[in-house]
């Protein structure tokens, strides 16, 4: 049997497959004047952009069976749109260039790309640009299949940031937890909580990203004058198990030993076991185990304890 979540699932991104499928057919009409398909477009455009220099680096760049690309670029040969030579760090490959006809030919080619895409984020606001861009990136993101060539960004939280990561955190526990309401009231109160007594020689908030993607954050605030607590610590799905809540907690951990605090503490459910082993590997000592309900659901509530 078929998961009925998962089929529908499934229907919903082929039906954005096909809604996207149409909006590129209709974006790339100033292909129908060129004499250039749309992968022949994309193999000039890698070459311009000396992204790629061989013929293995673009089939891997594009995606490209390389029986394919290689008829593709005989046929630049042929036309005198591109050279090759021989490299010398491996003879075995061809360093590929484009040739002044090559960059005459694809010029045109980009300045309408342009000025096509130009035309259909004009029909949109400000703010919807953004969220479009926004959504492509984490579409990327998500598809990603090497996300540890990604380079993780760590950066001071932004307008925006924190209602998002209330929003984000609430759809993921409730999701993954089976937490309900409460814990979305639970993340707003301490985001305000933090948002007002935030003292930049006190206490931190870092943003985690990847391709320009919130994929994790962190807090440390004060609770005393000599002890801090780390809050509201997390990482998306699809980005863990990349180092980035290690990163998040070594970044806490410097932090409070900076600020002159003694201990840093932090506390988790029971259901929440994927960070032991980074508390544990950072030198966090489980200091309290105790049973309560929270969120709708039996928990056990353990505090971590590291001193400096």
């Amino acid at each position: 049997m078929i998961d009925p979540t998962l089929l529908h699932r499934a229907e919903a991104v082929r039906h954005f497959n096909r809604f996207y499928t149409q909006h590129i057919g209709v974006l790339h009409e100033f292909l129908q004047k060129s004499p250039f398909s749309l992968t022949e477009v994309r193999v000039l455009r890698e070459l311009a952009l000396g992204s790629a220099s061989t013929a293995t680096e673009l089939a891997r760049a594009l995606g490209l069976d390389s029986g394919y690309l290689s008829r593709l670029l005989t046929s630049f040969e042929r036309r005198q749109l591109i050279t090759r030579r021989q490299s010398e760090a491996d003879a075995r490959q061809s360093l590929l260039a484009l040739t002044p006809a090559g960059r005459a030919a694809y010029a045109p080619l980009e300045v309408a790309a342009i000025e096509e895409v130009r035309g259909v984020l004009g029909e949109l606001s400000a703010s919807g640009q953004q969220q479009l861009i926004d959504a492509m990136r984490v579409i990327e993101r998500l598809l990603e299949r090497r996300p540890t060539q990604v380079p993780v960004l760590l950066r001071a939280p932004k307008p925006g940031d924190y209602g998002w990561l209330v929003h984000r955190q609430a759809l993921l526990f409730s999701a993954e937890y089976g937490a309900d309401m409460r814990f979305e009231a639970f993340a707003a109160q301490e985001i305000a909580e933090f948002s007002r007594q935030r003292d930049p020689e006190r206490a931190m908030c870092w943003i985690a990203e990847q391709q320009q993607s919130v994929v994790g954050a962190a807090f440390v605030a004060a609770e005393s004058e000599r002890a801090a607590r780390m809050r509201l610590l997390y990482v998306e799905p699809e980005s863990r198990g990349l180092g980035i809540g290690t990163l998040l907690v070594e970044q806490s951990l410097g932090f409070a030993q900076r600020a002159g605090y003694e201990t840093l503490t932090l506390t988790t459910c029971g259901v929440l076991n994927e960070g032991r082993r980074v508390f544990e590997r950072a030198g966090f000592v489980c200091v309290a185990t105790e049973p309560e309900r929270r969120f709708g659901r039996n928990l056990m509530a353990q505090t971590w304890e590291r001193k400096f």
